[in-house]
């Protein structure tokens, strides 16, 4: 296997025990990105001279050469943040977000930036500035979106590790798709200064930057590095970092579903549930069926803000330069404008049942801090697919989703981890959710499933050169 396959963790232990030195790991990558990118169109801003003169410049600390990815929505000093749209054609970071610069604190080395759709408004990752973002298990399916780019990167070993954002399951669709590892955080416990959109009202609450990667031991570094309180950010939480133990995670009961009684998943996706409930169950966690009452109040009200709000928030960009977007977006519009017009009034009473709403789920978690469900109904998708049959049902493209929608609108930690495959042998992950703030303990549970099925290399890895 490729030393570029390995874990971002397996890749530092070869580096501080000298098997392989920075500049050799980096031009793995570049060669494999060199090799790969072509057929996946995963990374749009890469410039292998400045990799090597990272290479040759090595920081020392937790990070101390591993090469990563960044999504192109997040600023990377010197390197396109056009959130993938004609209409900021050419727009370049001054500074690194502050998550970037943490992590090249550390002494990562940033390898470039990633594809996302337009705006970010997608769970599929195509735009009119790059083109789709094809998956490394099947190039004829989407990897995903927002963070698709990062995601098929990430799967198919282009980078050990990287950043994306979610604001409705960005970093956790792709993930589940791709079959990667990846944490959307509690709101605020990693600082979004310097992401293209800027995550402010209702998405001060549910956007988040996240890390993305082939292991959940990498994400809980990544986490570490990243999680450290920033107090310019009005959005920072001042909450530090403290590593939650295996027997302290099994103190938490988790409460699993495999659909919420609304939206139907495939017979595979209720497997890989199952099967991360007997995992869970034989390590010794209490681990009981539930099905929050509170969780499609949740979705409505994600659909509101994400939606409606959305697309009120992106209105003085494209006013008058409509024929500009991508069909991705359009499609965003379309649907956005299809709902009631959010009146002043109604946009106040939302804002007030949010909280509401939120406390209800809260309330009820509280029997259930750790809540096990699916990411999806389905699996990675055809490019351009709206609709699917599950169950004998028709399944529509922003329904199938809805089970990552509801902890955004919570502002609550979540993780995902590949568990199962499809009838076609597409992967199939895992959600582990928690309380707010419970992102450490998330991760102590989603270690335990990661450690029994985990990352398999994508066709496209197995057939490349090392």
């Amino acid at each position: 296997m490729s030393l570029a396959l390995g874990s971002a963790v397996e890749q530092l232990k070869l580096l501080r025990d000298k098997v392989i030195s920075p500049m050799e790991l980096a031009e793995e990558h570049i060669h494999r990105i060199e090799r790969l990118n072509p057929m996946l169109n995963a990374i749009i801003d890469f410039d292998p001279d400045k990799v090597r003169a990272q290479a040759r410049h090595v920081k020392s600390g937790m990070l101390s050469g591993l090469p990563i990815t960044i999504k192109s929505s997040i600023s990377v000093a010197g390197h396109l943040c056009e959130t993938g749209s004609m209409l900021w054609r050419g727009r370049r970071a001054d500074t690194d977000a502050v998550a970037v610069a943490r992590l090249r604190a550390e002494g990562a080395i940033i390898l470039g930036t990633t594809n996302c759709p337009e705006f970010l408004m997608a769970y599929e990752t195509d735009n009119l500035l790059y083109g789709r973002t094809n998956n490394p298990w099947d190039l004829k399916r989407t990897a995903g979106g927002s963070s698709g780019g990062e995601a098929a990167a990430i799967s198919a070993g282009l980078s050990a590790a990287g950043l994306g954002s979610d604001s409705g399951g960005s970093v956790r669709e792709p993930a589940h798709f791709t079959g990667i590892c990846s944490l959307k955080p509690t709101s605020g416990r990693v600082s979004s200064v310097g992401h293209l959109p800027p995550c402010v009202g209702p998405f001060s609450i549910l956007g988040a930057v996240g890390p993305m990667a082939r292991s959940v031991p990498d994400l809980e570094l990544l986490f570490r590095v990243l999680s450290q309180p920033y107090f310019l950010d009005s959005a920072s939480t001042p909450v530090a970092y403290r590593p939650v133990t295996l027997a302290e995670a099994k103190q938490f009961r988790i409460g699993y579903l495999e659909d919420d009684g609304f939206i139907a998943v495939t017979p595979e996706t209720r497997q890989a549930v199952q099967n991360a409930v007997k995992t869970l169950k034989r390590e010794g966690f209490s681990v009981e069926p539930f099905r929050p009452a509170s969780l499609d109040a949740a979705r409505k009200l994600w659909d509101i803000f994400f939606m409606q709000c959305g697309a009120m928030f992106y209105e003085p960009e494209i006013v008058g330069r409509r024929s500009e977007l991508s069909p991705v977006f359009r499609d965003f519009l379309s649907q956005a404008e299809s709902r009631n017009p959010l009146t002043p009034q109604a946009l106040l009473q939302a804002w007030a049942e949010m909280d509401l709403v939120r406390n209800l789920l809260l309330t009820e978690m509280k029997q259930f801090p750790i809540l096990l469900t699916p990411v999806c109904s389905v699996p990675a998708v055809l490019h351009g697919e709206r609709s699917w049959t599950v169950e004998g049902t028709t399944v529509s493209y922003l329904d199938a989703m809805r089970y990552t929608q509801w902890f955004n609108l919570l502002g609550s930690p979540a993780a995902v981890v590949p568990v199962g495959t499809s009838d076609i042998g597409l992967p199939i992950g895992v959600q582990i959710a928690g309380m707010p703030f419970l992102d450490e303990a998330v991760l102590a549970v989603a270690s335990v499933i990661d450690a029994e099925f985990g990352y398999k290399e994508p066709p496209i890895a197995q057939d490349s050169v090392a």
